[in-house]
């Protein structure tokens, strides 16, 4: 980062509706606008996007923006220039205004450094110039010849009063900001033993972030919370077309959910229907387990009865499996849950199956 503006948004430009014309939408006229530049560091399309990207998490974060790019919130413009390898003078630049989706910003870039290499291979000169995307062609067009620096004839205005940035204020600001995601993603990593993988998309927004901590901290099994979360209550909310904040199911009745899977009350089948249940009701995991009769069946005597009676009216698969042939093995695995009605734990019925087959 290069600096911040502090500006008055003047609108927009909306090139896509209105052909062969261009409209304009004033209703942001006014809003308070942060143009943050960066500095020309950037090598590729997919390096830009890593950088938008980035910086739309933290703002939205941040609370500063609420991150809506179709509405106008959050705005990229992209400078583009080519060189050859070795230069170390930039080219000449065209900005590409007001790209408003990551998928745009990718495609306007791309096609920018293409017609830019095709026109100084054909002898060609770049002119310094502002640029649109048509997100219908997948092209840039010129909009206007673009100034030097010292064209603009920058004034101070006598109504603006300079604002005098102090150590103090700059302490104040630091010591009253909230944890970043990158940092928060470290410690989610270390704290409960998650991916970096899951951590990153934990912290992808504030609101998931701070659910999944809350969940986590019940119990202390982070990485059930973490897969539960980013699977099957994922899932349900992209169903359902709603997001975490409007979940049926709050933190800590995933967790209670959670905690029963990792005292082994719960398979993963058995917690599947106990999910679907709490999600169609204000019940605890506790409390459907009890009222459906679903507590996962752990008692030795009682498991090795059923293997017993499997292995006795299924000779077939057992002379399979002791011929060499594994998915016999896994036969009389399925046989013994359905027994059990799925309640068996499947790991214990695989080791006492093992032993008595040996």
């Amino acid at each position: 980062v290069t600096r911040a503006h502090l500006e008055e948004d003047a609108g927009k430009s909306i090139h896509d509706e209105f052909e062969p014309y261009s409209g304009i939408d004033l209703n942001r006229a006014g809003t308070p606008l942060l143009e943050v530049v960066s500095e020309p560091e950037m090598r590729s399309a997919a390096d830009a996007v890593a950088y938008a990207k980035t910086m739309h998490s933290l703002v939205t974060w941040l609370g500063i923006c609420d991150g809506n790019m179709a509405e106008g919130s959050f705005r990229i413009d992209a400078n583009v220039s080519i060189r050859p390898k070795g230069q170390t003078e930039f080219g000449t630049r065209c900005e590409i205004k007001n790209l408003n989706s990551f998928r745009f910003l990718e495609q306007a870039i791309n096609y920018e450094v293409e017609r830019q290499i095709e026109l100084i291979e054909d002898g060609g000169k770049v002119i310094q110039q502002t640029r649109l995307f048509d997100p219908n062609k997948g092209e840039t067009r010129a909009m206007r010849s673009k100034e030097d620096a010292h064209d603009y004839r920058y004034f101070p205005d006598p109504d603006l009063l300079p604002v005098i940035i102090t150590d103090a204020m700059l302490d104040a600001a630091k010591a009253g900001m909230p944890e970043l995601p990158k940092e928060m993603a470290d410690r989610f990593i270390d704290q409960y033993g998650i991916s970096d993988y899951d951590a990153r998309l934990l912290t992808s927004n504030h609101i998931q972030a701070n659910w999944f901590e809350q969940a986590a901290k019940v119990h202390s099994h982070g990485k059930l919370v973490a897969n539960w979360m980013l699977g099957e209550l994922a899932a349900a909310l992209n169903k359902a077309g709603i997001d975490i904040s409007e979940s049926p199911i709050s933190a800590e009745r995933l967790a209670g959910l959670t905690s029963r899977i990792a005292d082994n009350t719960l398979s993963n089948k058995l917690a599947k229907q106990v999910f679907e249940a709490m999600w169609n009701s204000d019940l605890t995991a506790d409390a459907i387990i009890e009222r459906d009769g679903l507590k996962q069946m752990t008692d030795t005597g009682a498991l090795e009865k059923i293997i017993d009676e499997v292995l006795a009216n299924n000779q077939k698969s057992v002379e399979e499996f002791k011929s060499g042939k594994e998915k016999a093995f896994n036969a009389l695995v399925g046989q013994v849950m359905k027994a059990s009605r799925g309640k068996a734990n499947p790991q214990q019925v695989q080791s006492l199956l093992h032993s008595k087959l040996a």
